[in-house]
């Protein structure tokens, strides 16, 4: 295990993680929403530091972003764990494992061979994909550094619900990112996510401000965000 990034010890050594915007409190011995930061004694860790559940070489557009270093190669990786609960989850079987079987998996590698592994392959850039890359954050944030000591750029696939200070700390190595809007109500959010739509509204506006280049993407799904009026809203 690892020390995590963004938490702060409470009493009878419980622990805030800062990390995305559920701000859990979490006792001891116990792990937050996301199932892979626990807290033992006050402190926060984080249980899939290099430990790889996907690895792959995709096309940037299957990522998808098609206004970012198009044409090019990605190499694609991703731990288990994820801080949100949608119903709908095309990868549920990795992004809520710890929930589904309990206990982590993954094979042991390290950041430099994360690099070294996307240069071989003549990629571009690595995307931390799949899953959600805020849970394994620290992980990500040591592969992106080196990445781009090495050349290469970095991506994001997320539900953009990290805190502010997270987008911060990787900024100055994260080049793109593709947003999950999921739909554009509170309602949808809170049903089939258990999150909230705002943080990832305010994130949006941040990243870019910031400049970081932004993609949005909308999974439809019948019946529940397909509504004409609410796809205009959000591409609006």
């Amino acid at each position: 295990m690892r020390t995590a990034l963004f938490f702060e010890t409470l009493e009878d050594n419980k622990v805030r993680c800062n990390l995305c915007n559920h701000h859990c409190i979490i006792p001891s011995n116990k792990t937050g929403i996301c199932g892979v930061r626990k807290n033992e004694g006050g402190i926060l860790y984080t249980l899939v530091y290099e430990k790889v559940i996907a690895q792959h070489v995709d096309p940037i557009e299957k990522k998808p972003l098609f206004h970012f270093l198009p044409g090019s190669f990605s190499y694609s990786i991703s731990t288990v764990g994820c801080n949100f609960r949608c119903d709908f989850c095309q990868n549920f079987e990795i992004s809520q494992y710890t929930r589904l079987y309990g206990g982590i998996i993954g094979k042991p590698v390290s950041y430099k061979d994360i690099v070294k592994e996307a240069i071989e392959y003549k990629c571009q850039s690595i995307s931390y994909t799949y899953t959600e890359p805020t849970v394994y954050f620290e992980y990500a944030y040591d592969c992106a550094k080196e990445a781009v000591k090495k050349g290469l750029k970095n991506v994001f696939v997320s539900n953009g619900y990290m805190t502010k200070e997270a987008i911060d700390y990787i900024r100055p190595y994260l080049h793109g990112i593709n947003v999950d809007l999921k739909a554009f109500t509170e309602k949808f959010y809170n049903k089939h996510c258990k999150a909230k739509l705002q943080p990832v509204l305010d994130n949006l506006k941040y990243l870019k401000k910031v400049g970081i280049w932004v993609e949005v993407t909308t999974l439809i799904i019948p019946g529940e965000n397909d509504d004409p009026q609410e796809l205009r809203d959000i591409a609006t």
